[in-house]
């Protein structure tokens, strides 16, 4: 027998080829870097990381970039006349990863739980509004509200907290103090996880819908910026992706590079400082306003996020659905600011640095993340502007929960917030501002508009008019910004740096979702 060795080789190069192009040694594994620990996935609480929770869990339907819903774990659905009553259809070949049904009898469990923690999801009208949740056979599953409320749908679409985790998981028909593990019907299953350290996500083997490409996904926990961007250069990690994970010298970096690819989402959320209205300093409007016109927002735009987020001129972008008012945005102008100060009462007096009124100097104090690179450059940047007009402002970072514990209090003059973002804005965000859930209730309980401003809200919400909603929506807006509640700064972008050779990666119509599902190499 003879051996044709040039011909086996030509032979195993076209196989070589051939299989590289069939992608039989594409990588199936990921590895991403995340400020923070994953904490509780219990989906029906808060404390969790969103996009890790969205991983496992799957709710009804699916909210599209377009505003529109399309199915999920509901196959179709109904809504009466009157706008009350909901009627969902569930697929009949779902299962939980731990091998229990999903039916109309599990969801209803999961439901009832959310609604006896009520007091926990206030922020979410629609919590409120549910009178009943029926299985009204083994997959069809009714929803009764008292009202009609026009969010419903997008509300129930969204990561938390209206999606299902395994009856096996739940403590005696409750959620509200714990789950006993963390089993979803979605495309990946919780793994190995150290706390603070890593944790790993499998492919769901029983996953009832399209299989993901990729089979493991690694979460390393790197809390500081420049070691993120190491790990990435060391090839440790092959992606970083979040809004707040990059900065933009470093992002702008990393798009010269041959080795990796950035990508930048449309606009998703307003980056903004609430001002604190019950502060002496703060209680008058002229001093407000006085502070809108101090901040450049094209200096942040550009010297901060190297244009990268645009600058801001309402609370919400004009493209958010009954935010496209007209509203007049406070230009840059010192010199109207000063006026304003003036009549305000803050002079400035001779041989003193700051303005005074009553003998005493004006003083505030600016809150931020410190886990929040950006807000830091910005809270540096506004002391400089304040100091130029005779205002001092003091600058104080803080660990994210000590950051939120102060926001929920109002224990503070001004601090750091942002839009929730589709599809969130307007309704969700708003909802928040009437219960002392978030700054928002606190900083505007100064007003004196703040009883109109929450009824005016609640009224929208269950309007089945279009008009009268707009309305309510526009007095709403409209008073906060006239009132220089916030400065709006920035719109946001959700960023990703990752090694050249991921592909698919896309941003979610909600900022706080990673679709690995779609993910490949």
């Amino acid at each position: 027998m003879s051996f044709n060795f040039p011909h086996l080789k030509k032979l195993l190069i076209v196989l070589i080829l051939s299989c590289f192009s069939l992608n039989c040694f594409a990588k199936d594994d990921i590895t991403f870097a995340n400020f923070r620990d994953i904490r509780d996935l219990n989906p029906h609480l808060y404390s969790g990381e969103m996009w890790a929770q969205n991983m496992l869990y799957e709710s009804l339907v699916h909210y599209n970039e377009d505003g529109s819903f399309s199915p999920w774990l509901a196959e179709s659905w109904a809504i009466s006349n009157d706008g009350k009553t909901y009627t969902f259809k569930l697929r009949k070949d779902v299962t939980f990863s731990d091998g229990a049904k999903f039916d109309a009898h599990s969801a209803k469990l999961n439901w009832d739980a959310v609604l006896s923690n009520k007091v926990r999801h206030t922020w979410l009208e629609m919590v409120r509004l549910i009178t009943e949740v029926k299985a009204v056979d083994d997959y069809t599953l009714q929803v009764n509200l008292s009202e009609p409320y026009y969010p419903f749908m997008i509300e129930i679409a969204v990561t938390r907290p209206m999606r299902f985790i395994s009856p096996n998981s739940i403590i005696d028909g409750e959620t509200k103090n714990g789950v006993k593990s963390y089993i979803g019907t979605g495309p990946y299953v919780l793994g190995d996880h150290k706390k603070d350290q890593y944790a790993v996500f499998n492919a769901n083997p029983t996953y009832w819908g399209a299989k993901p490409i990729l089979k493991k996904v690694t979460m390393k926990v790197i809390a500081d910026n420049q070691s993120r961007l190491m790990a990435l250069e060391k090839g440790e990690i092959d992606l970083i992706y979040g809004k707040n994970m990059v900065d933009a010298d470093s992002f702008e970096r990393f798009s010269s590079m041959d080795k990796f690819q950035t990508l930048m989402s449309k606009p998703v959320s307003s980056r903004i400082v609430l001002m604190n209205t019950t502060r002496s300093q703060l209680s008058d409007v002229n001093v407000r306003q006085a502070i809108e016109h101090i901040i450049s927002k094209k200096d942040i735009s550009e010297g901060i996020f190297n244009n990268s987020e645009a600058p801001a001129d309402t609370l919400m972008a004009t493209n958010i659905p009954y935010a496209n008012l007209g509203l007049k945005p406070y230009e840059y102008d010192t010199k109207l600011a000063e006026t304003l100060l003036d009549k305000a009462g803050w002079v400035k007096v001779e041989g003193n640095d700051y303005r005074q009124k009553d003998g005493k100097p004006f003083e505030i104090t600016l809150y931020y993340d410190s886990n929040t690179a950006s807000q830091k450059t910005i809270a540096q940047y506004m002391q400089d502007e304040f100091a130029q007009v005779g205002l001092k402002l003091n600058i104080h970072g803080e660990e994210e929960q000590g950051y939120r514990d102060r926001q929920k209090a109002g224990d503070f003059d001004m601090v750091f917030d942002i839009s929730w973002g589709t599809p969130y804005d307007p309704q969700s965000f708003l909802s928040g501002m009437k219960l002392p859930v978030y700054g928002d209730y606190m900083a505007q309980q100064g007003l004196k508009e703040k009883p109109q401003i929450d009824a005016s809200i609640s009224k929208a919400l269950i309007s089945t008019d279009e008009k009268e909603r707009q309305d309510l929506f526009r007095y709403v807006l409209e008073t906060l910004h006239n009132e220089a509640v916030y400065i709006p700064l920035t719109y946001e972008r959700n960023r990703a740096i990752a090694v050249k050779t991921l592909k698919g990666i896309e941003f979610a119509p909600s900022q706080f979702d990673i679709p690995f599902e779609k993910m490949h190499f």
